[in-house]
């Protein structure tokens, strides 16, 4: 078992050391962190969503910035589309493909951004959901894990965080650039807590 654990924590190592090599995918993180700052200081709202895993780092990510990353402050408007009772709703009156693009219809607003996650960058609802925003003027981040993603061509900013063949290791680089992007927005808002 020991050999599983070492090869396993080394998939994962070098997943990371290879986003840290891409400039292209750092690029993306600081343009993702300065696209969300403009937003909430301009009053707009934060909407994410995913499918299974993805899901559970958009409600990461809404939660932390809701709520509190490492030290006190205000909460940032974030929310992920997790409802069970929206979800099951749609899916069963429009179809699955539609739970986050109704939700978005529904929410989104102008000025607000759409945090859309697919480590394929292939899921239907998911690009449902980015057209929705798009309609209304929302801009659109996307975080996926396959370069030339459909995702990716339909979005305002991709971050693409390539982790190997399996999409653990893109979950995995997935929370650690999430997480990235709230310190950035914390240091912006409220330095002091780094100090």
């Amino acid at each position: 078992m020991l050999k599983y654990i070492k090869t396993s924590l080394n998939e994962a190592q070098s997943a990371l050391d290879n986003l840290l090599a891409d400039k292209t995918a750092l690029f993306a993180i600081e343009s993702a962190a300065k696209i969300l700052i403009n937003t909430f200081q301009n009053g707009g709202h934060l909407i994410c969503c995913g499918n299974g895993g993805s899901m559970c780092d958009a409600m990461h990510f809404a939660e932390e910035l809701t709520g509190r990353y490492r030290k006190d402050r205000k909460g940032f408007p974030a929310i992920s589309i997790s409802d069970p009772s929206h979800i099951s709703c749609v899916a069963n009156d429009f179809g699955y493909d539609h739970i986050f693009s109704r939700y978005v219809e529904s929410h989104g607003r102008s000025g607000d951004v759409l945090l859309a996650i697919s480590t394929s960058g292939k899921s239907i609802n998911i690009l449902n959901a980015v057209q929705s925003a798009k309609n209304l003027d929302m801009k659109v981040i996307a975080l996926t894990g396959q370069l030339d993603s459909p995702l990716e061509s339909i979005c305002d900013l991709c971050i693409c965080t390539v982790g190997g063949q399996f999409c653990d290791r893109i979950q995995e680089l997935h929370i650690k650039v999430l997480h990235i992007l709230i310190e950035l927005i914390e240091r912006h808002f409220y330095p002091e807590n780094y100090e």
